[in-house]
């Protein structure tokens, strides 16, 4: 049987393709995963990505679970969203690239589809077949493959083959390993003296991308500027933005990563229509490819919790929740990663994962949120290499005795039992594949219980749905040690102790100091809130005052929860179009958010005593 390293040797040498080139392409497709020969977001198959066009459906964004708000602001009634027009952006499908694979190569469409070494040499194939059509010569130099990796992108401007060309030989010249959803073990060694010819990208005839001035991301990204539209509608209403001052007036203190739930195209549709939600910017699958449409300065509807939204950038990520560790591409992390450092240092933003946070982190604003907020961008997405990305990697910063850990779990080895992936058969077990999370029980057996959560099943038992993050926790976040056992652990979770198995051979969690909040003393329990909201006496009369809300869970003494951050109550009115009569109002009393559940919530200060683990 052919091995995956065997796969991509064997193709290189029988197409005349350098091997860098083809595994660093690989790469950027797929991770070098096959995927179970499932169709991709962008309809392709297998670790080359070869695309057959094919038309999926998606289902809306914001209706994973439940009937979130994407405001999620109490202030003003629901917003009920109506369908979007469905308008043409200009962004053609993916190419037919399978159809011309299976002529190259003999093969059938089904084999090039399921079997991952055909599928690599249909890649090989396409790729050597790119470069003869642009008069190039097979050689063994992977400089001189350039114009055939930017065409192998299928980007419809230069710029965008230009930005996929340029990390495919960032992947050659820092190398890779990893291993595979098959298991296997790949490795691209380093080729840091490889310096392309960028040359052969003008022979691709493309036209070029026309960019806005003023679009907000790194010099090397090739970012589209598609406008969320900030319209008067009829009944005093308005969408799908508002008009702010950050970070003068806001301080930007998050950024929020979501998935589509949807794809590109109709993703584009509902973020230029006025009656829909709206985020700062999406990225494509299949290239990473990024459009910006809210400015940062303005507020989006994204993330289902006013405050955070007037605290947030929305980042959203062509991809589907239950599928999510299939198709969350590399090319699509790169391009990410690269975004969020680049507004992280513009914006003065910790790269942790107190302040880089899932959609499915973001906590509900009331109690009545909580049951419909959203658990994107979910268990598959991996957080240990996006941070890897950004620089900023996680790892063990304690000993054995730290009395805090962080969630970090070996991506690939990890692979917990989840439901909910096929629609037809939600009891089914999802496809094995690596996974961010892992469960939390109330006893330290693996047969125990899930864990609760009252606010999002307030009389019900937890789920292992994929689309349940009641009883999980991810990785990169904090949470403080209540018990050990053996080769279990017991964290402070939603006010109850919940068990994960932590073997010291094989750890899902690491020792991490940080701070951590435990009620001051006399206090018998203290309330958690969904929001970080002035005091009633700093609303000026023409406010409406916010009052505290406090979630339905419980804060008890004796109980510690790890501190992520301390701010200051603050409330931006924005409810009508004309943006000079938003206010912001600020208070006096400090909130500290905390790593209550999976989700981040807020305690007042008043309440609390920190202590550094």
């Amino acid at each position: 049987m052919t091995t995956m390293p065997q796969a991509f040797a064997q193709a290189a040498k029988r197409r005349g393709v350098p091997e860098s080139v083809l595994l660093a392409v690989s790469y950027m497709e797929s991770r070098w995963d096959g995927n179970g020969g499932r169709l991709s977001t962008a309809a392709g198959f297998g670790p080359m990505h070869l695309t057959d066009g094919a038309v999926l459906s998606g289902s809306r964004h914001h209706h994973i679970d439940g009937d979130e708000d994407p405001r999620g602001d109490d202030s003003r009634p629901e917003l009920h969203p109506t369908e979007p027009a469905g308008r043409h952006n200009g962004h053609p499908p993916p190419p037919h690239t399978l159809e011309r694979a299976a002529e190259l190569t003999g093969e059938s469409l089904e084999r090039l589809r399921k079997d991952a070494a055909a599928n690599i040499d249909g890649g090989a194939a396409l790729l050597a077949d790119y470069q003869q059509a642009l008069g190039a010569p097979l050689s063994a130099d992977p400089a001189e493959w350039y114009g055939a990796v930017a065409r192998y992108s299928g980007a419809s401007a230069e710029e965008i083959a230009a930005d996929f060309a340029d990390e495919v030989y960032e992947v050659i010249h820092e190398g890779a390993t990893r291993t595979t959803d098959t298991g296997a073990e790949v490795t691209l060694p380093p080729s840091p003296d490889v310096h392309p010819s960028r040359s052969w990208l003008t022979r691709l005839n493309l036209p070029h991308l026309a960019v806005a001035d003023g679009v907000e991301s790194p010099d090397s990204i090739a970012c589209e500027w598609i406008p969320a539209l900030y319209r008067r509608l009829p009944g005093g209403k308005y969408g799908n933005h508002d008009i702010a001052d950050r970070p003068s007036s806001l301080t930007i203190q998050y950024i929020v990563l979501h998935d589509t739930e949807e794809l590109y195209d109709k993703t584009l549709s509902l973020v230029q229509d006025p009656t829909e939600m709206s985020w700062h910017y999406t990225l494509r699958s299949r290239d990473g490819h990024l459009a910006q449409h809210v400015r940062t300065k303005d507020v989006a509807w994204h993330a289902g919790n006013w405050y955070v939204n007037t605290k947030a950038i929305g980042l959203e990520h062509e991809g589907f929740l239950a599928a999510g560790g299939t198709w969350y591409t590399e090319a699509m992390y790169r391009t990410s990663a690269k975004l969020v450092r680049y507004l992280a240092d513009r914006f003065g933003i910790p790269l942790d994962r107190a302040h880089i946070l899932g959609h499915d982190n973001v906590p509900g604003l009331t109690p009545g949120k909580v049951k419909g907020m959203h658990e994107d961008p979910g268990p598959y997405w991996d957080w240990a290499h996006f941070f890897d990305l950004l620089g900023a990697p996680l790892r063990a910063d304690g000993d054995s005795g730290t009395a805090t850990v962080m969630i970090l779990p070996d991506y690939y080895r990890n692979r917990p039992h989840y439901t909910g992936c096929d629609k037809d058969h939600p009891e089914a077990a999802c496809p094995p594949h690596g996974s961010a999370s892992i469960w939390l029980h109330t006893e330290p057996r693996w047969e125990s219980p899930l864990v609760k959560d009252i606010g999002k099943h307030p009389t019900g038992e937890s789920t292992y749905s994929v689309y349940d993050h009641a009883a999980r926790a991810v990785t990169g976040q904090r949470y403080v040690v209540a018990e050990r056992q053996g080769d279990w652990t017991a964290i402070w979770y939603l006010g109850q102790k919940a068990w994960f198995h932590n073997p010291a051979s094989d750890p899902v969690a690491v020792p991490s100091r940080t701070l951590f909040a435990t009620p001051r003393q006399g206090l018998e329990s203290v309330p958690v809130y969904g929001r970080a909201y002035p005091e009633p006496a700093a609303y000026p009369a023409d406010v409406e005052v916010q009052p505290p809300m406090p979630l339905r869970y419980t804060f008890s003494a004796g109980q510690s929860y790890t501190v992520g951050l301390t701010t200051t109550g603050e409330f931006y009115k924005a409810t009508t179009f004309d943006d000079q009569q938003h206010r912001v109002v600020r208070g006096n009393e400090k909130y500290h958010q905390i790593q209550f559940g999976h989700r981040v919530m807020f305690v007042k200060s008043e309440d609390v005593v920190l202590t550094e683990a």
